[in-house]
């Protein structure tokens, strides 16, 4: 089925991945109250994923390479491997939860099943003052499956927005996989669908027969776009602490924030939220990089910053729908007020300049290109240091989440690490709150509990010149630390 083809796109992050670089976005969220038995969850689940069909399917590769992997059912689908259930030393501290999953996000999804598992971590120490207990769930889908953007979609599908567990659509029949295609089927499908793609292209032809005033106008918008990626690809990222050959293990911490404050932020100083989180972690990583006796005059790193270019109608749809700009990093400047000045004219200035729709032609475009030819070019990619790390900012619901009648706490995202990418940030605003993720490679980033101070302390020298009283307290894991919980 066409429609169940990997995009180029999709298929790049497959590419990409190896043994070291695992190419799963994760998130850990927490919640108050017990957790609810295993096998109810299991059965809720069970009952919802007709709403979620890629999560009963995995992947089918062509023969050869004659064609990127198609999605296909899964006649083994067993819900109790893909959801799973721990528990920390009870009661147990969130550094402890920090370390369970930097584990967990550092183990590769096994692409013989369904891309996609959810734990279920219990004994998890009661919070600042709440009366309730609290557990997690820690989520990891590969990022063949799923964006970012899209992600959130998918998780309020599994939770609700009240206390009441709605009761899910009825699916109409009792699902039952379709046959596995034979090694023959997929190759011939593979191979009929790329004589289709000649009718794709005079389809367009018709359209610029039909609408040349428009056509044209877009085609210069779009190569504008592409000479600026080409632009950006010219400069490499500079060198970086954060940029060697990683290994396979993680570290995992988070920053929480409060979504007001960074609006009254970005309202008193002028630009964007998006604006003030790049400022942040420039901030962050200046402080970082000094501390570790790195000199930092005249230094600018990049951050890939993820776009979404997924439209209205495709609200709903799997897949990545994702292009990203190159935003510099202004981390020599100390003065913060400045270095968000200069982050928000750049900025600006890249957003004017079409670097995100000619990083989405090029995705369009990559999709002529042979599996074979896309493997590699994904490969030499990874090789070339165009950003220092990737940064990535996702708008949440701003209303309470439920599982099963146990109202979300606090989201923390993660974002993969490519190769000879040591670190990565994320971002995702969720009821009123802000919170920052933080990932790094076990060995590059052993001081990462520094960095998440460093990233809360650069925030709040935006706050204090913008006047603003941040409402939530520094990272807990010092605390821990020498407590000895960690």
């Amino acid at each position: 089925m066409p429609g169940d083809r990997l995009t180029a796109l999709d298929a790049s992050f497959l590419h990409l991945e190896d043994a070291s670089s695992h190419m799963h976005v994760a998130s850990v969220m927490l919640f108050e109250g017990e957790p609810p038995p295993y096998d109810e969850l299991l059965e809720s689940i069970d009952r919802r994923l007709h709403l979620v069909p890629r999560y009963r399917q995995k992947l089918a590769y062509v023969p050869l390479g004659q064609g990127r992997p198609r999605w296909v059912d899964d006649p083994h689908l067993n819900l109790r491997y893909h959801v799973r259930a721990t528990a920390l030393p009870s009661p147990g501290s969130e550094g402890q939860l920090r370390a369970l999953v930097g584990r967990v996000f550092a183990q590769q999804l096994d692409r013989d099943k369904p891309l996609w598992e959810i734990w279920i971590v219990e004994g998890l120490e009661r919070g600042g003052g709440e009366a309730a207990a609290r557990f997690a769930v820690l989520s990891k889908t590969h990022h063949a499956l799923v964006d970012g953007i899209s992600g959130v979609d998918i998780l309020s599908v599994l939770l609700d927005t009240s206390p009441e567990p709605a009761a899910p659509p009825d699916p109409g029949r009792r699902w039952l996989p379709r046959p596995l295609p034979s090694d023959a089927q997929l190759l011939g499908e593979a191979l009929i669908e790329r004589t289709t793609v000649p009718a794709e292209a005079l389809r367009s032809v018709r359209s610029v027969l039909r609408a040349p005033r428009q056509i044209a106008w877009r085609a210069v918008n779009a190569a504008a776009g592409i000479g600026a990626m080409a632009w950006a690809g010219m400069s490499p990222a500079p060198p970086s602490p954060y940029n060697a050959p990683i290994g396979p293990h993680r570290r995992f911490t988070w920053v929480r924030t409060e979504l007001a404050d960074m609006k009254a932020i970005k309202d008193e100083l002028g630009g964007t939220v998006n604006d003030v989180v790049l400022a942040s972690v420039a901030g962050a990583l200046g402080r970082h990089l000094r501390r570790r006796g790195q000199r930092t005059d005249g230094l600018e790193l990049k951050a890939m910053v993820p776009v979404s270019v997924r439209s209205d109608d495709q609200g709903g749809d799997l897949g990545n729908r994702v292009a990203a700009v190159m935003a510099p990093l202004p981390v020599w400047c100390q003065e913060p007020v400045a270095r968000l000045d200069i982050v928000r004219e750049q900025m600006k200035g890249l957003k004017e300049g079409g670097q995100a729709v000619g990083a989405r032609v090029l995705t369009e475009l990559s999709g002529f290109a042979p599996p074979t030819v896309m493997g590699q070019a994904a490969r030499l990619m990874s090789r070339q240091r165009f950003f220092n790390l990737v940064v990535t900012n996702v708008p949440g619901p701003q209303f309470s989440l439920y599982l099963m009648g146990r109202r979300a706490l606090d989201p923390f995202p993660m974002v993969p690490l490519a190769k000879n990418q040591g670190l990565g940030i994320a971002s995702v605003s969720y009821d009123g709150g802000m919170n920052f993720g933080l990932v790094g490679d076990y060995d590059l980033l052993w001081d990462l509990d520094s960095l998440a101070q460093d990233l809360f302390d650069s925030l709040a020298e935006l706050a204090e010149a913008a006047g603003v009283g941040l409402a939530t307290s520094p990272p807990p894991a010092a605390r821990d630390e020498a407590a000895g919980l960690v």
